[in-house]
Parts: structure tokens; C-alpha cells; sequence
């Protein structure tokens, strides 16, 4: 499941919802991202997407963790808006019988957020804006779930 919106999240809230009146998850994995004030620089971030399209992207990519990896369930929520310093930005929820699957496809979808979702965000702070860019930290760990040139063979 996957949902954008502006309003907060609650991660107990989110994690029981996903995990009511199921017996078959063993493992649960959560991310929670927030607004980072690193050294006073950020008062706020405004995250911009286009509605549909993106849903639709956040849609496919959680298809494609459920095709690599053996799981019962996932959760996708991204804020969009004008987000303060310390505000929850994203969550992602993968639970699956065993843990090894559920953290390889929670970190599959966070890397995939970090670098390619159709997200855009802009940093304010007492010394202007400045959009953000992907990070090449987080582009070289993307590139560990591209599909194997041997594998089409």
C-alpha cells in the first residue's frame, strides 16, 4: 500500500493496521524519515510531486520489492508540502515471514526514494533555498539492485 499526503503519520498506528489480525509476518522492518536541521541551515522543506504520476510510480516500485522478495505486506507513506525541521517525511513498513527480506526490500525502496522517486524538494533556511539533490552515496547504493546484465541471459 502506498500513500502520499500532507498530513503526519503515526508508526505504531501504521504498523498495527499493517499487521491486524495477521499470523503469518515474522519480521517487520520500518524506516522513518524526518527533516533534518544539520547545524542550524533548515527551518523547512517543501516537497512538491505530480498527483497521479507519482502514485503510480511508488505503486510499481512496491510491485517490483514484491517480486524480488517474499512479502506479506508493504506501506509506502510520503508527505508532501511544507515540512519543519524535525517533521516525518517518509515511512516505509516491509514485513515478511523472515527478516533477511524484509530489510533488503526496506532498503531497496529507501534507495530507490533517495534517488529516483518523482519527488521534489527544496530546502529554506536563514542562508536562502536550494533544491535538493540526490547524494552520489545514495546513487552508488541504487546501483546495487540494478538488474545484472547476466541475468537477461
Amino acid at each position: 500500500m502506498i500513500r502520499v499526503q500532507t498530513q503526519d503519520f503515526d508508526v505504531g498506528t501504521e504498523i498495527a493496521a499493517l499487521r491486524a489480525a495477521r499470523t503469518d509476518i515474522g519480521a517487520i522492518v520500518t524506516f522513518t524519515g524526518a527533516v533534518r536541521d544539520q547545524d542550524n541551515t533548515i527551518t523547512e522543506m517543501t516537497l512538491e510531486h505530480y498527483p497521479g504520476m507519482t502514485e503510480t510510480e511508488l505503486e510499481r516500485i512496491e510491485q517490483e520489492a514484491h517480486a524480488r522478495w517474499p512479502l506479506q505486506a508493504t506501506l509506502i507513506v510520503h508527505r508532501v508540502g511544507t515540512l519543519q525541521a524535525g517533521d516525518n517525511i517518509v515511512l516505509v513498513v516491509t514485513a515478511s515471514a523472515h527478516r533477511d527480506a524484509a530489510f533488503d526490500a526496506a532498503k531497496f525502496l529507501m534507495d530507490y526514494l533517495k534517488t529516483s522517486a518523482p519527488f521534489w524538494k527544496r530546502e529554506s533556511g536563514p542562508g536562502g533555498d536550494r533544491w535538493v539533490e540526490a547524494k552520489a552515496d545514495d546513487e552508488a547504493a541504487a546501483t546495487l539492485w540494478a538488474p545484472r546484465k547476466d541475468a537477461a541471459e
